[in-house]
């Protein structure tokens, strides 16, 4: 008995380290935006079910940007929501997790069934759970969050246990329709899963799921409604920094400088053109146009200083692109080499991308295409004699066969008359997207039709990452062209002094 209760007492003691749950991430692909799970680990389980991040600071990372990183995805991704972060299957913290967790509600149920019942750890899940709904309702609703006080009175509650009349049941209903009145409607079906649970343990299981599920419904919710403001905090937040950086970073804009300047021409450049603010701001813009764009080619790597947040953002966006001008450059290519016998039929095109892009999805790189192509040229075969198997044509002859496996074969060659055209369209596209100035839609270039939902997703989210950056750094981007304009000036200066000297002589 003395070692059970030492257990006992060491798992209560144990308060905090069920807060391996306690950490979320954001809907992405890129690892250094994922969180990591930090805990202590005193004893088997806790005195508190699974607990999760408090709202309030959820809404003050959102709100306060004391997390730039935060600030910044909130700003560039329409889409962003934060979620619950799982540890991965067979990991060590997600066998811990379980172990805490399994451990928890098993010493609930053990204690709940005692003649009498000890409700030392109910008492504890009663706390959580009211401090959680007065949380989750909204301030100006005093009413609710008056009668949630009164009904979960703890002091009552923990005198109904002694006495021996606590009615669990009765609490879990009235929980569970609190819940009910303030959950988001895509909750609705699983409060109707609990108001039908007739085991005490599950009905508390589910709650707290249910919980967790709609803190997190608010937090999203209260980042959408306060994008705008957050967008224009997080601009002036960014520069904040950005200028701290480069006050013990004299060279901190070499990268940048290189990549803005790539297109950068001084021999077009004449003196008159320089001159006025007007004319930096024009060519500024028609620079950074270009050099945003030249990150949507594959082996060209985002590594200037003011990408440096939105590295993994372009290098998916520029696989994407590149990936998707190649599955462009097929479908022209089988058009036109097999003709009127696939010519509208949908299927065909939607089969080839689905197939294309699964082959493709590990190709970050003209050298990784070459490797793939055998299978693309395989594969593209494959859905061909399928399609015209499935149209009663006839079947591909050898010498057609073999023209398109010549042809498909090509594209890894990035000056391919196709290739280059389809790349050339796809630039052009996503350049009126970013350069325009109205919400009107821009029409999908001729031969990619196939391709419009790609094309217009890309187009999105590559505009409000450019829309942000220009903003952030804009004031940079033109200081570095005006030195740019100014150098060449003084150049072309010299250059006509010494070929003036030269005429003199």
């Amino acid at each position: 008995m003395e070692n059970e209760d030492e257990q006992k007492q060491n798992t209560n003691d144990a308060g905090t380290s069920m807060n391996c749950d306690t950490n979320v991430h954001t809907n992405t692909n890129v690892e250094n935006r994922q969180s990591t799970t930090n805990f202590m680990m005193t004893g088997l389980t806790a005195a508190s079910p699974p607990k999760f991040v408090s709202l309030d600071e959820i809404i003050k990372a959102a709100n306060g940007m004391k997390n730039m990183a935060l600030a910044h995805e909130i700003a560039v991704d329409e889409n962003f929501q934060l979620q619950k972060l799982e540890p991965k299957d067979g990991s060590f913290h997600r066998r811990v997790k379980e172990i805490m967790h399994k451990a928890f509600w098993n010493l609930l149920a053990e204690q709940l069934a005692q003649d009498p019942p000890d409700y030392s750890q109910a008492l504890v899940l009663m706390k959580e759970i009211k401090e959680s709904l007065d949380e989750l309702v909204p301030p100006y609703n005093t009413r609710t969050k008056e009668n949630i006080r009164e009904v979960l009175d703890l002091d009552l509650i923990k005198q109904q246990a002694e006495k021996g009349v606590l009615d669990f049941d009765h609490y879990a209903q009235y929980i569970i329709s609190i819940m009910s009145k303030i959950c988001a409607p895509v909750r609705d079906d699983k409060i109707k899963e609990l108001s039908k649970q007739v085991d005490v343990i599950e009905t508390f299981k589910g709650v707290m799921e249910l919980l967790q599920l709609m803190r997190l419904d608010l937090a999203n919710f209260t980042i959408t409604m306060s994008r705008p403001s957050i967008v224009a905090a997080s601009v002036e937040y960014e520069k904040k920094k950005f200028a701290e950086f480069l006050k013990v970073n004299p060279n901190g804009l070499q990268y940048t400088e290189k990549w803005l300047l790539r297109n950068f021409d001084p021999k077009k450049v004449t003196s008159s053109s320089n001159a006025g603010a007007n004319n930096v701001r024009q060519m500024t813009h028609s620079l950074l146009t270009e050099a945003y764009l030249d990150l949507l080619e594959w082996d060209f790597n985002p590594d200037a200083e003011t990408l440096m947040l939105d590295q993994g953002r372009l290098l998916e966006l520029r696989d994407i692109t590149s990936r998707l001008s190649i599955v462009g450059s097929v479908i022209l290519l089988v058009n036109n080499t097999i003709g009127a016998p696939i010519h509208g039929v949908s299927s065909f095109k939607k089969n080839i991308k689905e197939h294309l892009n699964a082959l493709l999805d590990s190709v970050h790189s003209n050298k990784d295409l070459e490797t793939a192509m055998p299978n693309i040229v395989l594969q593209v075969k494959t859905d061909v004699k399928t399609t015209l198997r499935e149209v009663d044509a006839p079947e591909l002859s050898s010498e057609l066969e073999t023209l398109l496996e010549g042809q498909i074969a090509d594209l890894v060659d990035t000056k391919h008359k196709i290739r280059y055209l389809v790349s050339l369209r796809i630039r052009q596209f996503v350049q009126k997207i970013i350069k325009s100035q109205s919400t009107a839609p821009q029409q999908v270039p001729p031969g990619l039709s196939s391709l419009q939902e790609e094309l217009t997703a890309i187009a999105a989210r590559f505009a409000i990452l450019v829309s942000h950056n220009r903003s952030v750094f804009g004031e940079y981007y033109q200081d570095i062209v005006a030195n740019a304009l100014a150098k060449s000036d003084v150049d072309n200066d010299k250059e006509m002094d010494m070929h003036e000297t030269h005429m003199e002589v």
